[in-house]
């Protein structure tokens, strides 16, 4: 319980303050802690961060458990609500996920960035396998082996991800353009489908009102 107070207090934090803003005795405040408990759970700032991110991905995870295990629902349905869920998710934590854009790409979180990647690979990858082994049973998908081609898609997904964390940066600084990142994000789309083998039209992407939100800055 005590390692869950300082995961609350930091992501409390970093949407109010900015992660860089926020000192450790920021943290420990929030939490009502001692340092020697923070250093209990945690190595440093980063593995704090660490924390968050697998929090994150694990709340992700659970919350699409009860879609994929729905019997009666088509396998080419559950991979657009799957990846809408996804990016609903983002949705409701604008604020949060934009504090940690800023500092997402440094070196400082190197590690961190490849926590996320085994970490999304672990939880998702059992999920998309079986939406996957589901749209192969329907005659949906023509991609292969299902386990296969759900590690390539997650390969795919944590691609876009990072393109979409610099594509943020980038039109914030005006050194891409809306219009940049709609092309972007209509090619990752479209190569998904290509990998599937599924109807040009099928692949979630995200509303015109969600895009400009991120990139129309």
């Amino acid at each position: 319980m005590r390692r869950d107070a300082f995961v609350d207090a930091a992501m409390r934090l970093i949407q109010t303050k900015g992660y860089e803003q926020t000192s450790l005795q920021d943290v420990l405040d929030q939490a009502e802690a001692s340092r020697g408990a923070f250093y209990h759970y945690f190595d440093s700032k980063s593995g704090l961060l660490d924390a968050v991110i697998q929090r994150m991905v694990d709340t992700v995870a659970a919350n699409l458990e009860p879609l994929v295990a729905d019997p009666d629902i088509p396998a080419i349905r559950k991979l657009q609500l799957f990846f809408a869920g996804i990016v609903e998710w983002k949705e409701e934590r604008r604020g949060f996920l934009a504090a940690l854009l800023d500092v997402w790409l440094s070196d400082e979180n190197a590690i961190v960035r490849e926590h996320l990647r085994l970490r999304v690979a672990e939880r998702l990858t059992p999920l998309l396998t079986e939406i996957l082994a589901q749209g192969e049973f329907e005659g949906t998908f023509s991609a292969g082996p299902a386990d296969e081609t759900a590690r390539v898609l997650i390969s795919v997904i944590v691609a876009v991800n990072e393109t979409a964390t610099r594509l943020f940066l980038a039109t914030r600084d005006g050194t891409a353009t809306y219009e940049d990142a709609v092309r972007t994000v209509t090619a990752y789309a479209e190569a998904m489908e290509r990998i599937l083998g599924i109807p040009t039209g099928s692949w979630p992407v995200p509303d015109e009102a969600s895009l400009r939100f991120w990139f129309a800055n």
